[in-house]
């Protein structure tokens, strides 16, 4: 697949600064001699965030991105739609450039929601917070309504022989989500080819096929002020990027096929760290946020959505890439993609683990409206998102995703068993949790019960084909369970390790990533992204720092058992047990640190910067409607202080 998208990438080089212009790739043409003062046509929408309206009495359901492409009107209407709204003035409140602009740059004020003195260039964006989870939700439903509003338009523009059909798909619209944890199908990428394949594509719509700017490639300012991105190279380039090459040059273009195989290469750890999080995380305040930690925290807890979610940013970002730094980062496409899957992932949480919610926590930043150490909790108004015509949505009410008339066809029946055996399904590629599972029985037929909804069904039979393979079954011999797997009076089991991380988020005043290698990593002029020897990696999503925090530290975590594994495949080590790994990765792991350049910083420059390596016994699941019993999280050394 990285082929593919290398060809796509040379392609590209060729055609960027020509194509657009020569053959006339912008907008869709509508005809109706309305030409482009279409787009300048006003809705009435109005900045309440409301439900959707039901189809039948019930919430649709968000589809997987490739899943939503096999539906040929609902894909045309979401194309078409992303397009007019990116295309529509930038003054308009319900344009790409000010939803965009909510969460960071350029600091604008939506809605007449007011900063507070002192907090004008801030976004209104919750991160670093209890409420991370929460806000996300609200701000991705207003612009899914604004998508939906505009859909409801164009679909009335398409003849009366296809209206009665296409009417139908409009009103089952909700936006689709990128699924960035689960093995893609065979020969394709973890980055589907319609987000980074071209800058153009063809597209169906009311006056027939025609060629367009591809919506999901990038997102063009019109009209572009640099003086609103005050760093460079944003201040030079008139659209989103992705891993611009040259890195900083102003006419840089995006290299997708580098952050399609960087994402490739980084599958094993978002799939472990997701699956840890489902079965080892059941505080709302552990799984919510990267910086809650505190000076008593437990070694199985470093994680969280957060902390996963900001590794995507920094390598979907790929280099200099807008989606890697905080600020500019919902301008691209991919944002809100990227987004509606940590919204999917937390709806999946929440029925496993439906005791757990926000509790009141001090802000460790501001926002647009809101101050450092202010006490946020379930009544904390999700500003600038409107419930009525005078109140905000809070995290009380955002609570049930229905409420917004929308759903995931894993929650459809939010039903606690169905959802474990969903992700044991889709998530266990790099786990030996369900090893034993897939071997002894035929768990992964039947994940997800039929529904009668078609659209749900199709959700369901997207996520249950089979599993990637893993990466200990691509060899031609595999470990004995001997070495994985002991037993005791509980079951069998078997040793998890991770490496818990912490550093203070702005330590460089940019995003950057930590890397971890096995022996022979990679020397100070190679990409940490594609070498052989990467065990994973933590992207910690930053920017220059707004403000002093008291201790303004994040944690994370990279899974190491999958590349332990492999190890025990090579027979480089006999078992994953503490008196075998322990001095195998004391002389074997090391550590790297690279700006989101690629520039390498050494590990003593990077303030606050801890790694301890830390190990649990884990009771594998005995049915696929179960997750696996995590035991205490044990440090068992530190790699570096």
């Amino acid at each position: 697949m990285p082929s593919i998208y290398a060809f796509c990438f040379l392609v590209s080089l060729f055609l960027s600064h020509s194509l657009a212009t020569s053959r006339g790739f912008r907008g869709y043409d509508y005809g109706h001699g309305t030409g482009f003062h279409i787009h300048k046509r006003d809705f009435g929408q109005s900045s309440i965030v409301g439900s959707l309206p039901l189809v039948d009495g019930k919430p649709q359901p968000r589809l997987e991105i490739r899943e939503l492409q096999k539906h040929d009107d609902l894909w045309n209407l979401y194309i078409l739609a992303l397009s007019w709204m990116q295309y529509t003035p930038q003054d308009s409140p319900f344009s790409w450039y000010q939803i965009a602009g909510i969460h960071g740059a350029p600091g604008l004020t939506w809605g007449n929601v007011a900063p507070l003195p002192g907090n004008d260039n801030f976004g209104y964006c919750h991160h670093v917070s209890i409420l991370f989870p929460t806000w996300h939700r609200p701000y991705l439903v207003l612009y899914e309504q604004t998508l939906y509003t505009i859909i409801q338009y164009l679909a009335s523009l398409w003849p009366p022989e296809d209206l009665d059909r296409v009417q139908k798909a409009a009103r089952e619209f909700r936006i689709p989500y990128w699924d960035w944890a689960i093995a893609p199908p065979a020969g394709e990428s973890v980055l589907p080819l319609s987000i980074g394949g071209s800058s153009t594509m063809n597209i169906s719509g009311p006056n027939g096929i025609q060629g367009i700017s591809n919506p999901l490639f990038s997102f063009t300012f019109r009209p572009f002020n640099g003086s609103i991105f005050p760093d460079s190279p944003y201040n030079k380039w008139n659209e989103t990027k992705r891993a611009p090459h040259p890195t900083t040059d102003p006419d840089a273009i995006s290299n997708n096929s580098f952050v399609a195989a960087s994402l490739d290469n980084h599958l094993p750890t978002y799939q472990q760290r997701l699956y840890n999080l489902f079965s080892n995380y059941r505080n709302y305040t552990h799984f919510s946020n990267e910086g809650w930690i505190g000076s008593n925290n437990n070694n199985g807890s470093f994680d969280s959505i957060e902390s996963l979610h900001d590794s995507v940013h920094t390598i979907g970002g790929g280099g200099w890439g807008h989606l890697a730094i905080i600020a500019y980062s919902a301008f691209d496409p991919l944002f809100f993609l990227h987004h509606a899957n940590v919204d999917r992932i937390f709806a999946m949480w929440q029925v496993i683990h439906n005791d757990s919610y926000v509790v009141p926590t001090a802000a460790t930043y501001p926002t647009h409206t809101q101050s450092q150490g202010d006490i946020e909790d379930v009544q904390t108004p999700l500003k600038p998102f409107f419930v009525n015509e005078t109140s905000f949505w809070t995290s009380d009410m955002v609570r049930d995703y229905e409420a917004f008339g929308y759903t995931y066809g894993e929650v459809a029946n939010k039903t606690r068993a169905e959802v474990v055996a969903a992700i044991n399904r889709m998530y266990t590629d790099y786990s030996p949790a369900t090893m034993l599972l897939r071997r002894d029985q035929r768990p992964l037929d039947h994940m997800i019960q039929p529904t009668k909804d078609k659209a749900l069904d199709n959700t369901a039979q997207h996520h249950s084909r089979a599993p990637g393979v893993t990466a200990w079954q691509r060899k031609s011999s595999h470990p004995p369970p001997s070495a994985l797997f002991n037993a005791n009076s509980h079951g069998r089991y078997y040793r998890e390790w991770i490496a818990n991380i912490e550093v203070k988020k702005h330590a460089l005043n940019s995003s950057f990533s930590i890397y971890l290698f096995l022996k022979n990593g990679p020397d100070n002029d190679s990409s940490s992204e594609k070498h052989d020897s990467l065990v994973g990696s933590l992207g910690v999503f930053a920017g220059r720092q707004p403000v002093k925090a008291e201790h303004g530290k994040v944690t994370g975590t990279i899974p190491l058992t999958s590349a332990l594994i492999r190890m025990a495949t090579d027979r480089r080590v006999s078992s994953l047990d503490p008196d075998v790994i322990e001095p195998f990765l004391k002389s074997n792991l090391q550590l790297r640190t690279t700006l989101v350049d690629g520039t390498v910083v050494a590990a003593e420059q990077v303030d606050g910067l801890r790694v301890s390596i830390a190990s649990s016994s884990v009771s594998i699941p005995r049915t696929e409607e179960e997750l696996p019993k995590w035991g205490e999280v044990e440090k068992i050394f530190d790699l570096f202080v």
